[in-house]
């Protein structure tokens, strides 16, 4: 329902459920605030915004009132709202000359200068001439919330926005206020840090410097920056983000707003694993000689590698890519590998069982989005919290806005909701298609249900297998709706949960076994008993490289991490920030990378060390630029066209989805768990870390950094 008001002099209709502070603002006033935040409950403490109701007998607090609070004038005209009168300026004012009476006066220290809220204000509606107060400003001890978050609680003006995040998104309720009045302190209950996978999100929240990020402090202020449009590639969501960089270095990393993907949140892996960037990087060629890792120029690495290559046979070849890769070096270490007759491709290190084809038994059909219309989810074999902690905030909103059930098959995790563990092992999805126990019914009786699959379930021997459990529970209790129901905005629940950036870019462009060829399991297989002799891993360093045996490796990367401690020939690569390139997230959904600063040393862009290498082994690549890639990408994969969306799956034949997955033997004794053991260092760049270290001594290890000091 909507209500007619009058916002300085112009007549609108809002709807009745917005508050005044959004109705005002859809009249085009600008509407100070510091409390208030569209993402959290309304808490009504600063009273910034408040505005004149004609009528009235004072001021109110926009924030707090609802439009269908605002009744009619007594002739039945409608309620007059004024935010810019004399009488507006002049409450705005005191409640500014209230906020700074204990705030203390060092913009020229404060890191949140130039980005401050309050300074913003304060300009505004700020009494320079003179002010009132001459009493000694009040101090307030720092308090301690983990290595992330530096505190500095005098300048804190209570908005609260900090403990409402950490209640409501976050999930770990360990914020809160302390005191009454002038003695009323933010700090965490147990004063030990704050728990949790987005608490770097507080410090974007904070409308003053109370709490800013203690890797950044007292490195840049924000005009020295050269901010970049960008995606995070520390997990397979895609948030959006922007990279701010000065120089060679990439100083910070924060959230851009998407609805669709990442609302405005980021982890905290995502936004401080920066200072990786610049550690242990690989900034020029390496050959292995005598057993040393010998610096090389790139001629020479082409030329080991050329003639490592003439010695072998396509057969004994094989290539691996990692988590990390964008498209573009992809298309281009298939289209090489394809040239030299090499069949022994895969992108799923981690032995995922996924099958090509049909493309909704890889990705997440529900769309992030698409969560909050869920009334039943089953998770299977995953740990949304540590593999997607934005994905897991958008759950956890969904459950306290609706009527959301959740259960669990797997090993028990704190996701920070309320889930019901229905059994460790593939006995239990068994069950659910066999229809037994009361979540089959949930399931069956729900609107929209849907069930996410993590890596945890499909990196097993049986993983095809629990695929095809999966999609046969997605039918029969439809998750899936008919044929031709996404063209009328029909209901896809089988989603399927990425750990690893480059995974739904290289299933789209067919970078798996080709004709007689050897998966993950084979190569590594083949590579232990000799009879395969040449491995090129793209990035690739989760795996145990024991298993590679006495194979030829060579390594193209960024930092030296696993893959480049075995290799015999190192190529030097370029980060996430140091190129452009296209990403797809779990959705299916296309976004760009935008390069922030260049690569270190000699290190260059990946498809770029392709296309050279390819002349030298004489099978010259078709692109010399990356327009020319990216069609030749396109001819293999024309909806790589379509960027920021995603492609509706809404049904599929049942034809369709009895042919994802096999047949075959299930291990119940094998408990399902997630494939992520430590959130902080899952990646080469997050390992090279010194803020994720201590991360994960602090928040994964406590008892083994206790022991061993």
């Amino acid at each position: 329902m909507a209500r007619k008001l009058i916002i300085d002099g112009k007549e609108i209709e809002a709807d009745d459920n917005i508050s005044l502070l959004q109705a005002c603002e859809l009249a085009g006033a600008e509407i100070p605030r510091f409390c208030y935040h569209e993402r959290l409950s309304v808490a009504g403490n600063c009273r910034m915004c408040l505005v004149e109701w004609v009528g009235a007998p004072k001021p109110q607090a926009s924030c707090a009132l609802q439009v269908k609070d605002i009744f009619p004038n007594k002739d039945g005209t409608p309620a007059r709202i004024n935010t810019n009168t004399p009488l507006v300026k002049k409450a705005r004012e005191g409640v500014m000359e209230f906020l700074l009476i204990n705030h203390p006066l060092d913009c020229p220290i404060c890191d949140q200068g130039g980005e401050c809220d309050l300074q913003d204000q304060a300009m505004a509606y700020g009494r320079a001439a003179f002010h009132r107060f001459k009493e000694n400003k009040r101090a307030v001890e720092d308090k301690y919330m983990g290595p992330l978050i530096k505190t500095i609680m005098t300048r804190c003006i209570q908005c609260t926005r900090c403990v409402r995040f950490a209640t409501e998104v976050a999930g770990v309720p360990e914020l809160g206020a302390t005191g009454r009045g002038e003695d009323m302190e933010i700090t965490t209950y147990l004063e030990q840090a704050f728990s949790s996978e987005l608490s770097g999100n507080v410090v974007d929240l904070c409308p003053v410097g109370a709490l800013t990020s203690r890797p950044y402090a007292f490195n840049a202020r924000p005009w020295e920056l050269r901010k970049t449009q960008s995606v995070d590639v520390m997990d397979a969501q895609g948030a959006n983000i922007r990279v701010d960089s000065r120089g060679l270095d990439v100083l910070r990393v924060l959230p851009r707003t998407n609805e669709a993907v990442n609302e405005e949140w980021i982890s905290d892996k995502t936004r401080h694993a920066v200072d990786g960037l610049r550690r242990q990087r690989l900034d020029r060629p390496y050959i292995r000689r005598d057993g040393k890792l010998q610096p090389a120029s790139w001629a020479d690495a082409f030329a080991e590698i050329a003639a490592r290559v003439k010695a072998s046979k396509p057969e004994r070849m094989a290539a691996i890519v990692g988590d990390l890769a964008a498209a573009e070096e992809i298309k281009a270490l298939k289209d090489l590998m394809a040239s030299l007759g090499v069949v022994n491709l895969d992108c799923r290190q981690d032995g995922a069982q996924l099958q090509p084809e049909p493309r909704q038994s890889y990705l997440f059909n529900t769309t992030i989005a698409g969560v909050e219309a869920a009334d039943a989810l089953l998770l299977i074999g995953c740990n949304p919290r540590w593999e997607a902690p934005v994905l897991n905030a958008r759950i956890r909103k969904t459950w306290l806005h609706g009527n959301l059930q959740i259960a669990n098959i797997g090993q028990p995790y704190d996701l920070t909701y309320p889930v019901t563990q229905l059994g460790g092992s593939v006995s239990a999805l068994q069950d659910l298609v066999a229809g037994k126990g009361e979540f089959a019914s949930v399931l069956r009786n729900a609107q929209r249900p849907m069930l996410v699959l993590g890596s945890g379930a499909l990196a097993r021997r049986d993983g095809a297998t629990i695929l095809k459990l999966a999609a046969q529970l997605a039918g029969s209790t439809g998750m899936i709706g008919p044929a031709g129901a996404a063209a009328e905005g029909g209901w896809n629940g089988f989603n399927v949960l990425h750990t690893a950036a480059s995974r739904v870019a290289a299933m789209d462009l067919g970078f798996l076994p080709g004709a007689g060829g050897r998966d993950m399991a084979g190569i590594l297989a083949g590579a232990g008993t000799g009879e395969i002799d040449f491995v090129y891993l793209l990035g690739a360093d989760e795996f145990d490289m024991a298993y590679l045996g006495n194979a030829f490796v060579v390594y193209q990367g960024t930092h030296g991490d696993a893959g480049a401690h075995r290799a015999d020939v190192i190529l030097p690569g370029a980060a996430y920030t140091e190129k452009d390139g296209i990403y797809l997230n779990f959705e299916g959904r296309l976004q760009y990378g935008n390069r922030a600063t260049f690569p270190p040393g000699d290190a260059k862009e990946d498809w770029a060390i392709l296309r050279a290498l390819s002349e030298v082994v004489g099978k010259t690549l078709p692109y010399d630029d990356r327009g020319a890639l990216r069609k030749a990408i396109l001819a293999d994969a024309p909806h790589f066209a379509n960027a920021n969306m995603v492609a509706a799956h809404g049904g599929a034949d049942p034809a369709i989805w009895d042919a994802i997955g096999r047949e075959g033997q299930i291990d119940s004794a094998t408990p399902l768990s997630s494939t992520i053991h430590d959130f902080y260092l899952t990646n080469p760049i997050a390992r090279a870390s010194a803020v994720m270290a201590e991360c994960s001594r602090l928040f994964v290890n406590p008892s083994k950094a206790m022991a061993a000091e």
